[in-house]
């Protein structure tokens, strides 16, 4: 006989570490996520096994051979398939109740209203080089009083920054404005990690090549973001825990076994972050002017 599925027996292990009523509340709420390639099916994944009740996913790719290392749902039988399609059908096969609507176009200005039409939170899953719509979608974020998490996959660990109605947004934390994609790049990859635990152990820098948009990628990075967005959907959702919000942020990198808190008032104005962006232009801006 083909199994009956339950929700209460399905999430039930979750019991003890949230309440049977705030399961339930778990059970009501909605996600967006865009992106469902390193981080985003893994997000999707991990928050369907959290109990969360509905998601809208937005991605225009396919999965290929190159996302075998890190991307959850790539496998020989889903090259070629697109990825909104694979992650949602493993998250339906983890809770066929799923109310799950898919955005396979991407997002955009057509379709923002409906991606972000009734969501409880936003979880970024997009590659690191997606500025336009990521841009897009924070602002809409705080202009709809949406919370907003991204975890950025960095080496073999992860940096979150939250950002939350009434409190520093996106735009003022990262400054990103009209300014070309160099200094979105710089802004965006030194604002993630200010602490920047990861640099120390690249043992090829060779396989950064930013022309290519290409960089390297762990599983274990991916794993260890799915596992700390979810945390943060948890305590978001829940209204429950200490929950870091930009200017503030965190990184935990596995590799050194590291925890560094960071603290950036006044986001890309502040001095330290000034600083940062001074030595990082002079590092990367050769390379990415080729990009």
């Amino acid at each position: 006989m083909a199994p009956v599925f339950s929700y209460e027996q399905a999430f039930g292990r979750n019991i003890g570490w949230v309440t049977p009523d705030e399961q339930q509340v778990l059970r009501g709420k909605r996600i967006a996520i865009a992106g469902m390639g390193g981080v985003g099916a893994v997000h999707l994944l991990t928050l369907a096994r959290l109990g969360v009740g509905a998601f809208h996913v937005a991605d225009f790719d396919t999965y290929d051979i190159p996302n075998f290392n890190r991307q959850a749902a790539a496998f020989m039988s889903t090259v070629g398939l697109p990825k909104v399609d694979v992650a949602a059908r493993m998250a339906r096969d983890i809770n066929p109740e799923l109310d799950i609507r898919l955005f396979k176009e991407g997002v955009n200005e057509g379709n923002l209203e409906a991606f972000l039409s009734g969501v409880d939170l936003y979880v970024d899953g997009l590659d690191f080089f997606v500025f336009a719509t990521r841009q897009m979608l924070f602002n809409q974020c705080t202009a709809r009083a949406i919370p907003a998490t991204t975890v950025a996959p960095l080496g073999i660990g992860a940096a979150c920054l939250n950002f939350l109605p009434g409190r520093m947004s996106f735009e003022e934390y990262f400054g990103w404005g009209d300014l070309p994609e160099l200094d979105k790049a710089l802004r965006f990859l030194i604002g993630l990690a200010p602490a920047g635990l990861h640099r120390p152990y690249l043992v090829w820098p060779q396989a950064v090549n930013l022309k290519e948009r290409r960089g390297p990628s762990t599983i274990m990075a991916c794993q260890l973001c799915a596992g700390i967005a979810a945390t943060q959907a948890l305590k978001i959702l829940l209204g429950r825990g200490e929950l870091l919000c930009a200017p503030r942020g965190f990184q935990y990198d596995a590799y050194r076994d590291k925890l560094v808190r960071t603290w950036r008032p006044g986001g890309h104005r502040n001095p330290l972050q000034s600083l940062a962006l001074a030595i990082g232009r002079r590092v990367y801006a050769r390379a990415l002017e080729t990009a």
